[in-house]
């Protein structure tokens, strides 16, 4: 079975944890979008939350056969991978006397949403830069399923949109690129995403190519778009102002990533008849004075599809 966020909302009959999962949702392009396949049961007393599949690496063919003979068997070549659900989240401390007190600012409301936020940013961050081999508590994310793949782009030489007059110059080569990279993909992208300075170069090119739109999303957030295809800003990574997607100091190069959501692609992992977020409130009934309160998702991604996803490398942004 699949599940949105907005479908776990439905099955959610607390507000609070009903507004912590908008707060999800609104604060990250991927979890109002993605889809997670809530499929995976905890086994072996709850160690092991893995969620296995088969990634397609190679494309189907076809042929034609004469009469009396037979067609040359082919297969598509699949390779198994696995992905085990990491938990991530946050929990903070709130004095009953603070909570308590009221005012322009609820305690406790205001702190549920900056660890939603916080939790929305490491799951940006490892979606991109995750490498269970490096940290075992993290998934392995786009960056590590897509190096060395057939839809990993990289130019001969780095394309220049490091200024305006450099946009001018190069816009018409840029997106000549960019649309060869995207037709690479097995269908069309739900996203390109990258950091603030990419996305504001990909929408000043877009501009004078007359191939930017933009619309707004069911929280009335905007949404830009190029030819269609939502342009997303990944933000930075958690706790810091360095963007998820980084800039190499020496050369001003960064990368693109687009994916295709759908579980045939691109999506979510998360546990089966649980919904992926979840809060645990203060309690100030009970003696002591301060009280702890945590917000918490288990979950992880998967991709299907190597054709599904892509990185475009060394597009010059400063």
């Amino acid at each position: 079975m699949a599940i949105t966020l907005a479908q776990a909302r439905l099955n959610v009959q607390d507000d609070i944890q009903r507004g912590v999962i908008d707060e999800f949702a609104k604060s990250n392009f991927l979890f109002n979008n993605m889809t997670f396949d809530d499929a995976v049961s905890p086994a072996g007393g709850g160690a092991t939350l893995t969620y296995g599949y088969a990634r397609i690496i190679s494309q189907p063919t076809a042929a034609f056969r004469a009469i009396n003979a037979e067609y040359a068997p082919q297969h598509v070549n699949k390779q198994r991978y696995t992905v085990d659900l990491k938990v991530f989240g946050g929990s903070f401390d709130v004095d009953r006397i603070i909570a308590s007190m009221g005012g322009l600012i609820d305690e406790v409301a205001l702190q549920i949403q900056q660890k939603t936020k916080a939790a929305s940013a490491l799951f940006n961050t490892t979606v991109i830069n995750g490498d269970a081999a490096v940290d075992s508590n993290a998934f392995d994310g786009l960056n590590k399923a897509v190096t060395g793949s057939t839809t990993e782009l990289i130019p001969t030489a780095a394309i220049d949109l490091s200024t305006s007059a450099a946009v001018d110059a190069n816009y018409k080569a840029f997106l000549d690129v960019l649309d060869e990279f995207l037709m690479g993909l097995d269908g069309r992208p739900s996203f390109i995403g990258g950091n603030t300075k990419l996305i504001a170069r990909i929408r000043a090119a877009a501009r004078r190519a007359s191939s930017y739109t933009a619309t707004r999303n069911n929280f009335g957030q905007p949404i830009e778009m190029y030819n269609d295809i939502p342009l997303v800003d990944f933000g930075d990574r958690v706790g810091t102002v360095e963007p998820v997607v980084a800039t190499n100091a020496t050369t001003g190069e960064t990368s693109l990533y687009a994916a295709r959501l759908g579980l045939d692609g691109f999506h979510g992992v998360s546990l089966a008849g649980a919904s992926p977020v979840r809060t645990w409130l203060p309690d100030f009934r009970t003696a002591g004075a301060v009280k702890r309160g945590e917000v918490e998702m288990v979950a992880a991604v998967a991709l299907k599809a190597t054709k599904a996803a892509g990185v475009l490398r060394r597009i010059k942004v400063q």
